[in-house]
């Protein structure tokens, strides 16, 4: 799939792995949505880009919708869409003192995490259904999801994150078959320990980070933003590529704690 000329929705593209997908994208030549629910710096950066943000509640069908008919009407066809939005959340099944999990966050994080992936993913291959294909076989356009190795070992703590990314994971090759129909492709990849600005700054943060790199096989250090956004460029040009799920992550296995 060449994105030169093509338009490509990015949710939570302002930051992190969404953000540095934006800018491989853009280098492509596509014209990119950020689509985010943080205005100040998604527009500085759909503005840099050459491309435009949209205010984006993924779990909000109409908000989702809102989006994807932006992309619509930069005149391109829309090609990709990458769902790289998501919450963390850390609390037990049962804490400590007994008290059971808090239900309201567990349905927050399924709502953005899941719900908010498949809401992209559904209204965003129904547009790209009704563009011409671009080959022989009738492709149409690609979804990348962007899933966790928390959904494949989670661990304590993670209910509520692994429940949510391993769904990703399970929808992968059903959403495949079922897209296969309309020429959309639809892969997920599985990140694992990945240096973003949610670990913050300075020596503590780095000393944490040390940490949690250390059980990484190789290369010996956390994965950075810009090698997720080139894989998702890779996956998206590379036309055999479908129903796949994808680990990225050094060789990590994660361990109960």
């Amino acid at each position: 799939m060449d994105l030169n000329g093509a338009a490509a929705i990015i949710s939570g593209g302002a930051s992190g792995l969404g953000e540095a997908t934006a800018r491989e994208l853009a280098g492509a030549g596509a014209t990119v949505v950020v689509a985010d629910l943080n205005a100040e710096r998604g527009k500085a950066i759909a503005d840099e880009l050459g491309g435009l943000f949209v205010q984006t509640d993924v779990a909000d069908e109409s908000s989702v919708q809102a989006a994807v008919d932006a992309a619509v009407a930069t005149g391109k066809p829309l090609r990709a869409v990458v769902n790289s939005a998501g919450i963390g959340w850390a609390a037990r099944t049962v804490a400590r003192d007994g008290s059971p999990h808090d239900l309201a966050s567990y349905r927050k994080v399924i709502d953005i995490n899941l719900i908010g992936t498949f809401n992209l993913m559904r209204i965003g291959a129904a547009a790209m259904a009704r563009t011409e294909p671009v080959d022989a076989d009738g492709q149409r356009g690609v979804v990348v999801n962007t899933a966790s190795v928390a959904g494949i070992e989670g661990q304590t703590g993670q209910v509520a994150y692994s429940a949510s990314k391993g769904g990703i994971i399970g929808m992968t090759l059903p959403a495949a078959r079922d897209l296969a129909a309309v020429g959309v492709r639809v892969l997920t990849i599985c990140p694992g320990i990945i240096d973003t600005p949610i670990y913050g700054s300075g020596p503590e943060a780095e000393a944490f980070k040390a940490k949690l790199s250390a059980p990484v096989p190789f290369p010996k250090r956390m994965g950075r933003a810009s090698e997720f956004g080139h894989l998702v460029r890779a996956l998206v040009e590379n036309d055999y590529m479908n129903g796949e799920v994808i680990r990225f992550d050094g060789g990590i296995r994660f361990q109960p704690k």
